[in-house]
């Protein structure tokens, strides 16, 4: 298998999910904390919004020695002129391949599609640089003119080709299919640009790298429009672990850079949100809590220590003996062995009462009723 490349698009896709914008400063935040995990490839904004969009663009671009910076632009000549003069060493086109996109929307046929392809992809190429251009809406596409399609780009000089699953109608099994027919068709290289309408957009992703795609689109966290795109820590996790692909990159930082941008978009991940939730590396259940600490991979498919999280034992109302003498004598609580029973009885009833798991504080004020003889319940 060739080597799999991937490209991040917080900066782009990601802050198209409505109600998100980020200021210059933040946008350089983002970019700095994904060159410092080892992401190499960043589609870093649309320079023809132009104001402070290309303000920040341009400012980015003096820091182009540290990654492949890619614009993304219209099928407009003016758009792609301007990404050039800007000395981008590699651009996006983004042209449509469905009816409904092409007729509908641009009220325009594929003879128009295929000349303007043509004609953009020699216009970025004689200047030497990196040209991706969209299949944009592949799911609802004709595959046999896609097939074409990618043909006529790839001979026109294109380096690769994104088949973008534009409202994310696609199931692995379809989406797998249509990177190898176009592979076939075409030789070209193939991006996987997947959206999560229905939940499926990472594993979208891994099917269309099985069936040949060589790079794929993915967002911290996932943002993006409507249900957002594949999760950035969740591709860089299965491709590393369940597909012996390593990517490059320091999975350590994954953590801080969800978190950097979770800052910068106002919303927190969910805790059970996978690779990087705070619920990932919690045990609560005895069974689970007492396995984990008999041997840390009981239940956990991978060391806490590899994404930079911490594991915690978490007291409430499903713990027990095990989890409740461990946390206690973390907390450096001696105990006889009625007081951990009589603390485990108050400890589920105050998780039951409260609605949630128990503070420290809390789990210690249990303790100290018990010795008192009192009881919080009453």
């Amino acid at each position: 298998m060739n080597a799999i490349i991937l490209e991040d698009t917080t900066l782009r896709d990601g802050e198209q999910s409505p109600g998100v914008a980020f200021s210059k400063e933040r946008k350089i935040a983002i970019f700095s904390s994904l060159i410092e995990a080892g992401i190499k490839w960043i589609e870093v904004g649309i320079p023809a919004m132009g104001g402070d969009e290309l303000d920040t663009i341009e400012t980015l671009l003096e820091r182009k020695n540290e990654g492949m910076l890619v614009a993304w632009n219209r099928g407009v000549k003016n758009d792609v002129i301007q990404s050039l003069k800007l000395g981008f060493d590699a651009i996006h086109i983004g042209l449509p391949t469905s009816n409904n996109h092409l007729g509908d929307n641009l009220k325009k046929d594929r003879t128009w599609l295929l000349k303007t392809a043509s004609e953009l992809i020699k216009l970025a190429k004689d200047s030497g640089v990196f040209v991706s251009v969209s299949a944009e809406d592949v799911g609802r596409s004709e595959l046999s003119f896609v097939e074409e399609y990618a043909a006529h780009v790839a001979e026109s000089g294109a380096d690769r080709i994104r088949l973008s699953d534009t409202v994310g109608i696609l199931t692995p099994e379809r989406y797998g299919a249509i990177v190898g027919r176009v592979k076939r068709a075409s030789g070209i290289a193939v991006q996987c640009h997947a959206h999560n309408d229905f939940g499926l957009a990472t594993a979208n992703t891994l099917a269309g790298i099985q069936a040949g795609a060589t790079f794929f689109h993915a967002t911290v966290n996932g943002i993006g429009e409507r249900a957002g795109m594949p999760d950035l820590a969740q591709c860089v996790l299965a491709l590393k672990i369940l597909y012996n692909i390593d990517l490059g990159v320091d999975e350590t930082k994954l953590i801080s850079l969800s978190q950097v941008v979770a800052q910068a978009t106002r919303v927190k991940c969910y805790p059970w949100q996978p690779i990087i939730g705070e619920n990932v590396f919690a045990h609560e259940s005895g069974i689970h809590a007492d396995g984990i600490l008999k041997n840390n991979t009981s239940f956990e498919p991978f060391l806490p220590e590899l994404v930079g999280g911490v594991r915690r034992i978490v007291i409430g109302k499903h713990s027990g003996r095990a989890a409740l003498k461990y946390v206690l004598q973390s907390l450096g609580v001696m105990f006889t062995d009625s007081e951990l029973i009589e603390c485990l009885r108050l400890t589920r009833a105050l998780s039951i009462k409260i609605e949630r798991g128990l503070r420290d504080e809390e789990l210690l004020g249990v303790v100290a009723a018990v010795r008192q003889g009192s009881c919080f319940n009453k």
